[in-house]
Parts: C-alpha cells; sequence; structure tokens
C-alpha cells in the first residue's frame, strides 16, 4: 500500500466537475476527488480502474489538489474512490477543505476507523451486502461515530441484499442516526422497479437511489 509522506501528498485516480448522482445531493453541481486504491473487490464494483494501489493514478500534492478544484466555481466537494481512507492524511487534507469553505462529502465503505473524521464532513457510507462478496469488511463499530447529517448507502443486488439491508437498518437503528438511508440497485443486474416494489412492500422509510450521472451520460464514460 502506498504511504504519504509528511507533505500530504496522495495517489488520485481524477478529478472532474459533474453532477452529483447519488445521495440526497443528487442533481447538485459538486467536485470528485476519486483516490487511487482500494483493498476491497466488490462483485459490482464500478470503478475498477481506481482500485490498484500502484502503477495507477497520478501523485498530487494537497496543494495542487486545491488549485486544481478551485478553478471549479462550486463549493460542494465529494472525496471518494477507491477508499480514500486507505490513504494518510486523508482525514486532515478533509479538515483543510473544510476550513477552506467547502462542504465536504465522503464516500467511504465502512471498513476503515472514521471516529477522527472532522466533525464538518458529511459521511456517506456504505455497508457491504453479501452479494458484494466484501460483507465481512463492515466495520460496525463506525455507526456509533455518525451523525445525523450523514447517509448510510447499501447497494442490493438481490432479495437476499435486500433481507440482510432490512435486518442491518432495523437492529442498528440507522433511521435514527442518519438523515438518510439509501438502497442503490446493482447497475444493470437489480431491476430498479422490483427494488421500489421491495421498499413499498416492507414499510422500510428508506430512500430508493440511482445513479442518474449513468442516465445522463454513458454509464462507462469517466469523467462524469
Amino acid at each position: 500500500m502506498y504511504k504519504q509522506t509528511q507533505n500530504k501528498i496522495f495517489i488520485i485516480s481524477e478529478i472532474f466537475f459533474s453532477i452529483q448522482g447519488e445521495g440526497t445531493r443528487a442533481g447538485l453541481p459538486c467536485i470528485f476527488i476519486r483516490f487511487q486504491g482500494c483493498k476491497l473487490r466488490c462483485s459490482w464494483c464500478d470503478t475498477p480502474y481506481a482500485l490498484k494501489f500502484k502503477g495507477e493514478g497520478k501523485i498530487m500534492s494537497s496543494d495542487k489538489i486545491i488549485e486544481k478544484i478551485g478553478k471549479f466555481s462550486c463549493k460542494l466537494v465529494q472525496i471518494t474512490g477507491g477508499e480514500p481512507l486507505h490513504q494518510d492524511n486523508t482525514i486532515l487534507f478533509m479538515k483543510e477543505l473544510c476550513d477552506l469553505n467547502y462542504t465536504v462529502l465522503l464516500e467511504t465503505s465502512g471498513s476503515e476507523d472514521i471516529s477522527k473524521i472532522d466533525k464538518r464532513v458529511i459521511k456517506i457510507m456504505d455497508l457491504k451486502c453479501p452479494g458484494s462478496k466484501m460483507q465481512q469488511f463492515n466495520n460496525y463499530d463506525n455507526i456509533k461515530y455518525l451523525k445525523k447529517k450523514d447517509e448510510i448507502k447499501f447497494v442490493v443486488s438481490d432479495k437476499k441484499d435486500f433481507d440482510w439491508a432490512q435486518k442491518i437498518i432495523k437492529k442498528y437503528k440507522l433511521k435514527e442516526k442518519v438523515s438518510a438511508v439509501l438502497l442503490s440497485p446493482a447497475f444493470q443486474s437489480m431491476n430498479s422497479r422490483k427494488l421500489a416494489e421491495w421498499i413499498l412492500k416492507s414499510g422500510l422509510d428508506v430512500r430508493i437511489q440511482l445513479q442518474i450521472h449513468k442516465f445522463i451520460w454513458d454509464p462507462g464514460q469517466r469523467g462524469v
């Protein structure tokens, strides 16, 4: 795994300005900073180019990243990956962005400790369902560090995933802890209408989310 220096050096897969495609801010203009590298290998991963820790991505300092995003007329930033928390100093970098008056969203797998993240950062934590084949990496201790403004996401690939998500939502009383519980159909493998029908039948107070950027642009297109 790549280790950073004290100068806050990161491996970045890509930086781009687009429309937020997921979560409660879907549809808003947003700057995306995609960190390179992830130890998980979810079965439905849609960013396989961001998984390797070595041989991919571009080495950038925090100053260069801030200089680049400053060129966009936007103060909403999403830190994504890969898994951003696999790289050292990501937490310090997010604090720096908050200090610069950015609204910072962190998309994280939930496998890494989130306890030391600046309270201003909005965490969007992805709990891995059985269909991801990465369920064993869920760190349930992280749930106690979630705040009301945060969000939890489940990517659902079949009925087994949906039933599992239901149990976790109820067991940990997730609706009481965060602003939104999001159920997202695994793209091209889970029928969104069927997932919507399961939600309605279950009576769960959750939000179905579709990755709207994949309907605006080609699903395989990068930088959107």
